[in-house]
């Protein structure tokens, strides 16, 4: 349970303000039609977070103990950082054209976020979970959810829910969750991070 809670609060404390929240809203905005938007957002988030988890882990066999640790640890605290800058997106760009080629919004959200989410913060967090901890499922189920509590009152409420949080403050707890994670890690503290 403990790598479902960590994923969840992490994703979805990072994923406020993030590139791929801000074309969640962009999208809704544009199409008007939530339940679209809302499936298509968990189709690329599971495939996009399914393969994060799996090359975590892969990375997490292929290092021993020790300098994964200090991998994950790295990441982390790099993690810690770039959560502080926000993101922007290209608003024509990244939720543009597609419907014209025939996906409708459905098939127009995935891609879009599915482009949009491979590399991106909340992506890496999940590889580095993955490689944290070895239950898979747990990772992928809390890094989506995470995201799903973060995208669907985007998807719902527009860009009135986006004014009303303080994103500087979102932004500094969930660089701070990284911090504290990444120096668990580097500093091998057993209960939290394990051996």
């Amino acid at each position: 349970m403990e790598a479902f809670f960590v994923s969840l609060g992490v994703v979805a404390l990072g994923e406020m303000g993030d590139k791929t929240q801000l074309l969640a809203f962009v999208l809704a905005a544009k199409f008007k039609r939530p339940l679209p938007i809302i499936l298509g957002v968990l189709t690329a988030t599971l495939v996009n977070h399914v393969f994060a988890g799996l090359l975590g882990q892969w990375v997490a066999a292929q290092l021993g103990p020790t300098l994964l640790r200090w991998v994950v640890g790295l990441s982390f605290l790099g993690m810690a950082g770039w959560v502080l800058v926000p993101d922007r997106i290209d608003q024509a760009g990244e939720a543009g054209g597609a419907t014209r080629a025939g996906l409708g919004i459905y098939g127009t959200t995935l891609a879009a976020f599915f482009l949009a989410e491979f590399g991106d913060k909340t992506q890496i967090a999940t590889a580095a979970l993955a490689a944290r901890y070895p239950d898979l499922l747990a990772v992928v189920a809390g890094t989506t959810a995470g995201m799903m509590l973060s995208d669907i009152p985007a998807i719902l409420l527009g860009n009135r829910f986006a004014r009303k949080i303080p994103m500087r403050i979102v932004h500094g707890i969930a660089s701070a969750i990284f911090a504290v994670l990444g120096l668990l890690a580097l500093l091998n503290v057993g209960a939290v991070f394990g051996p």
